[in-house]
């Protein structure tokens, strides 16, 4: 088969198989919801509310250099020895919305995830599902592009094969905007869900042709690939900073666990403060946590060239998550505009006195 044909295919699979399901995974989302709630119902205040036996922490994040307080955090043991005496268990995820869905179903009470799939998970729930209860980091996505293909700026993606790491994910609704938004393109197939790990073998065949992606994926790209740094994500937004990735949590496990929550949340900020103060210094157990998680090697580099991308803060943003919830509308993955108010849970909000940490 050409690989004219072969990218051809590619794309009439995305717009046949995975955008119809993405249309259902919100009623899917919104079902899981209600049969939550109904359990919810039956039971009585003291059960609810009480909770004698160490409960089990599951948290869940992905294998992301903006994910790096919760990498480092479990990989340290800092995170196990802050939940103490409950039981720590994990889960990776590629991207934020199969997360979300994980979290409305019930299956993990803490996460790391971007503003886009939190911000749905919070409206599909009508406030229920989920609360921000901290920032976690800025910036740190790039968009980069085949280094044999026509694009030399944001302005030659138009036409051209995009790839997100999920629909509905952060950097899936932010390319998805800017190419219905500034490009003024109505077919927005274009824009292809591909997991981070599978861009490298796609863009070496050809088959895409540029990848909006969070790091350390865009710079294993550059290295790997050979791919071309086009633009920061940053650099569209108004003071070149937004959020990339938030800490959520369920109502439920907030109100029974708030001291186990409030533990967590003091490592999640010891690590944010590290990652501040000599960023470089913890690379080497990054690396060999995201080896762990992925058993990929990175090219030597990447995480060098992808961090100094990244800002890491326990401030949520809260202006950039207004944006993005706009976005979320104009695009249809919301019905209604998505309403914030209770979003955010201030009870877990302290001064920030950790700095974030300023990109160039």
């Amino acid at each position: 088969m050409s690989v004219g044909k072969v990218g051809e295919v590619l794309t009439t699979d995305v717009n046949r198989i995975i955008l119809p399901r993405m249309k259902s995974l919100y009623g899917r989302v919104c079902l899981l919801v209600l049969a939550g709630l109904s359990l919810l119902a039956g039971c009585g205040k003291e059960e609810s509310t009480a909770s004698t036996a160490a409960p089990v922490v599951r948290v869940g994040y992905f294998a992301n250099m903006t994910h790096a307080q919760a990498v480092l955090g479990v990989a340290s043991g800092d995170f196990p020895k802050a939940v103490s005496p409950a039981r720590l268990e994990t889960k990776i995820f590629n991207a934020g919305p199969s997360l979300v869905e994980a979290m409305l179903a019930g299956e993990i009470d803490i996460g790391y995830v971007g503003p886009g799939p939190a911000i749905s998970g919070f409206t599909v729930s009508s406030g229920k599902g989920l609360r921000i209860i901290s920032g976690a980091a800025a910036n740190g996505v790039i968009i980069v592009a085949r280094a044999d293909a026509p694009i030399q700026s944001l302005a030659d993606l138009a036409g051209k094969r995009i790839a997100t790491p999920q629909i509905a994910n952060t950097q899936d609704i932010a390319a998805r905007h800017y190419v219905s938004s500034e490009l003024k393109q109505s077919d927005l197939s274009g824009v292809m869900p591909i997991p981070n790990a599978e861009q490298a073998s796609l863009m070496e065949r050809s088959q895409i042709d540029a990848a909006w992606v969070p790091e350390p994926w865009g710079s294993r790209l550059i290295i790997e690939s050979k791919a071309r740094l086009i633009a920061e994500e940053k650099d569209l937004w108004p003071g070149g900073m937004f959020a990339t990735t938030v800490v959520v949590a369920t109502p439920q496990f907030i109100h029974e666990h708030p001291e186990i929550v409030a533990r967590l949340l003091d490592s999640h900020r010891s690590w944010t403060a590290k990652l501040n103060a000599a960023p470089e210094a913890q690379l080497p157990l990054l690396k060999t946590a995201l080896f762990g998680l992925t058993r990929k090697q990175l090219p030597a580099g990447t995480l060098e060239q992808a961090i100094k991308r990244v800002s890491f803060t326990d401030d949520a943003l809260k202006d950039s998550l207004q944006t993005m919830a706009q976005w979320t509308h104009q695009l249809g993955f919301a019905k209604q505009a998505p309403k914030l108010e209770g979003l955010i849970d201030s009870r877990f909000a302290l001064p920030v006195s950790t700095e974030t940490k300023k990109v160039n």
